[in-house]
């Protein structure tokens, strides 16, 4: 079977927004658009191609105007206006974002190392205003519904049919040798033992997966702490001279965002341990969760 791509693609997607726009961020659903549900004028497509070892594939990203309004108002810090139509600054802004999602993306993938996928390598193609109505007429289009700070965002993507398969969790759709590989299935398996795809037993499986995971306990990884973000223009920055005060998003009686190689696994307190900096765990997911969202 193909490897799967369905929940790095919901991660890196939560994740690169809620960095970037400092908005809590989480995917509810992926559903394939029906052409409901979509109430802008205009959206953003931004064109992004991805190059994998055994396959090349351009994802078409669609952010509507709502959306996209909201997401430039975000980048800059909630400063000024929230405008009410797109317009080239939006369209820019829009086209970092889904640079920086793509980039997420990419370094996910090649962080678990996929045999059939190897070291995808990615590229922008650009951005341009489009009609929504140009939605309905895009083919393997998929609705993806974001909760940002408890706000209902729409964005949408769309994917060449031959980038499907690694998609399974999403599309529903199976490679075609893969298919045929477990059709072809029948190596006689000794008692006790399960069969899995390929042929393998269920017994090796497990004996060689419980030793990887005791290498993997021994590696290092970095923990840090984010006491706060915020976004600044670049004529502000540079303006900064020793002295100045920054002030943050983050309020003094807010939890701290612990994260492990820069992705959140929960939130805690700054506490004083031996006149040292501390972190007291005030919320954080249980084992399986925590090991599928660090990156090696």
């Amino acid at each position: 079977m193909a490897s799967d791509l369905s929940q790095i693609l919901q991660d890196e997607l939560a994740n690169t927004l809620e960095q970037l726009l400092s908005k809590t961020t989480k995917v509810t659903s992926v559903e394939l658009y029906d052409g409901e549900g979509c109430v802008s004028e205009q959206c953003i497509e931004v064109k992004s191609k991805f190059d994998f070892t055994n396959v090349s594939s351009t994802w078409e990203f669609f952010i509507p105007t709502v959306a996209a309004t909201k997401f430039e108002y975000f980048m800059l810090g909630g400063m000024g206006d929230l405008k009410e139509n797109i317009d080239d600054e939006i369209a820019d802004a829009v086209n970092e974002i889904v640079s920086n999602i793509s980039g997420s993306i990419s370094t996910s993938v090649n962080a678990q190392g996929f045999a059939d996928l190897g070291n995808v390598k990615f590229e922008v193609l650009g951005n341009e205003i489009v009609e929504i109505d140009v939605l309905k007429s895009t083919a393997n289009l998929y609705k993806i519904t974001l909760d940002m700070d408890g706000e209902k965002i729409l964005v949408f993507i769309a994917f060449s049919d031959d980038i499907l398969p690694y998609l399974l969790a999403i599309s529903g759709v199976e490679s075609s040798e893969a298919s045929s590989k477990e059709e072809s299935a029948g190596t006689p398996l000794a008692a006790g033992q399960t069969p899995l795809a390929g042929g393998v037993s269920s017994s090796l499986i497990d004996d060689d997966a419980a030793e990887n995971l005791k290498l993997l306990m021994s590696i290092k990884l970095k923990l840090s702490v984010r006491l706060g973000t915020r976004i600044f223009l670049l004529k502000d920055i540079l303006r900064w001279d020793v002295g100045e005060i920054i002030e943050l998003e983050q309020m003094v009686n807010e939890p701290l965002d612990i994260l492990v190689n820069g992705v959140k696994i929960g939130e805690g307190e700054a506490v004083i341990v031996e006149n040292k900096f501390g972190l007291k765990i005030r919320s954080i997911g249980d084992e399986a969760s925590r090991l599928s969202q660090i990156r090696l």
